[in-house]
């Protein structure tokens, strides 16, 4: 079978890493136009530098939780699986998963605003850090900032339309153009979230529960 996952935040909530529109999410405690555009970088790269270090530490530090090692082992599987996230952390490669898409960047990876230059971020990033190949002084993390087009689009369509199946895992479906991809699914669709999401009207099925439970009991019935 050929399935299609999305995953967003609430998958790796439970491994330590932040979500974004909760009640204590990240943009409660930052101003997103300071540290998630390229205006904000522009007028202060020391901070946005200095917010994604933090973050990246924060990745560094958690481990992939239950419901990463379960898409993992469904990944390796006898099934044909695209994985799609939106998350910018590791967690799914570090789990197992191979090919991860990472339509909003890598917290990992380094990217050069001059010459889009990509290499592996150290842990601690500095608006002095010079660009390994053109040696400009515009390094800025692999993100994908608002504004910004995600990476990977043609590659995530094509999957999400020929799949037998698609599932969103942990998002809020507040964020486009990933929201609206239960729109190009042509198979079922499933929707595995703590509480229904914004979109959740648009799905066939739907479970609810923590991730580090409900994505392994659904992994398991597939086997």
């Amino acid at each position: 079978m050929k399935i299609a996952i999305l995953t967003g935040a609430g998958v790796s909530a439970e491994s330590g890493l932040g979500t974004f529109r909760d009640k204590d999410g990240l943009w409660t405690k930052y101003d997103l136009n300071e540290v998630a555009t390229p205006e904000g970088f522009a007028r202060n790269p020391a901070l946005v530098h200095d917010f994604y270090n933090a973050r990246r530490k924060n990745c560094v530090e958690a481990t992939p939780n239950a419901a990463h090692e379960a898409l993992a082992e469904l990944a390796n599987s006898q099934h044909d699986v695209t994985l799609i996230t939106q998350n910018v952390d590791d967690l799914h490669t570090r789990a197992g998963s191979p090919a991860v898409i990472q339509m909003h960047g890598a917290l990992m990876r380094a990217l050069c605003a001059s010459c889009d230059t990509r290499w592996d971020a150290p842990l601690v990033m500095d608006p002095a850090d010079s660009c390994p190949s053109c040696r400009q002084q515009s390094t800025r993390p692999d993100i994908v900032w608002f504004g910004e087009i995600p990476y990977h689009m043609d590659a995530i369509g094509a999957a999400v339309s020929n799949a037998d199946l698609f599932v969103a895992i942990g998002t809020s479906a507040e964020v486009y153009p990933a929201a609206g991809l239960v729109e190009l699914a042509q198979g079922r669709t499933l929707e595995i979230n703590l509480e229904p999401s914004a979109r959740a009207n648009a799905f066939d099925d739907h479970r609810f529960g923590p991730a580090t439970e409900a994505v392994p009991a659904w992994v398991a019935e597939l086997r």
